[in-house]
């Protein structure tokens, strides 16, 4: 059975956290490979500013170019919205089949916030759920059980190193003229630049 890795958000701008959770899942977990999917219209995130999926798509492919295990996926980007993680997961099921084991990777915290999320039972009965461990955050396990039952079976805790980049920074960084090298591959910052992302 193949073992596929899927990693959502926003990327904007995709960063060295990004890809190392990516990277320590795909080893951690023995992964085939491992997909980014840039988020098309995610529901929490409406009203706030988002760069055009065209930029977001390009940023994730110029992020990924010399890794043969990371493959970029536009499964959400080329749907209609709005667009829920339980009906990419639908999508990518349909084109993986059903000899292939999917992960969802995803953050402690928002596995924290996980019974809140739409059709949050459909989603861990689809696939499994991997989680990265991180200090801050508490987890409380009967709570989730309660509210979604079986979710302990369904869920892998991942080690993670600890790095505090966040997306929504790197664009203040940007804005304010700060440097993001280092947080972001050579040809992400290339790209931001030559495209003024940002800047207003």
């Amino acid at each position: 059975m193949r073992r596929v890795g899927v990693l959502g958000g926003t990327f904007d701008p995709p960063h060295i956290g990004h890809l190392i959770l990516a990277e320590e899942a795909w080893w951690q977990l023995g992964l085939d490979r491992v997909l980014l999917v840039p988020a098309g219209d995610p529901p929490h995130k409406r009203g706030a500013p988002l760069s055009a999926a065209t930029h977001r798509v390009r940023m994730v492919e110029l992020a990924i170019a010399d890794n043969p295990h990371f493959e970029l996926s536009r499964v959400d980007v080329d749907r209609p919205g709005p667009h829920y993680t339980i009906d990419m997961i639908h999508l990518l099921r349909q084109r993986l089949g059903p000899e292939t084991e999917i992960f969802f990777l995803m953050g402690l915290d928002s596995l924290v916030e996980l019974p809140n999320w739409y059709r949050a039972a459909d989603l861990i009965a689809a696939c499994r759920l991997a989680a990265l461990t991180r200090p801050a955050v508490e987890l409380d396990w009967e709570r989730l059980e309660r509210a979604l039952p079986g979710i302990r079976e369904r869920v892998v805790l991942l080690d993670m190193p600890e790095l505090e980049i966040a997306s929504h920074v790197l664009q203040q960084r940007v804005r304010a003229g700060r440097p993001i090298r280092y947080q972001v591959l050579p040809a992400v910052e290339e790209y931001i630049r030559e495209q003024g992302l940002y800047r207003r």
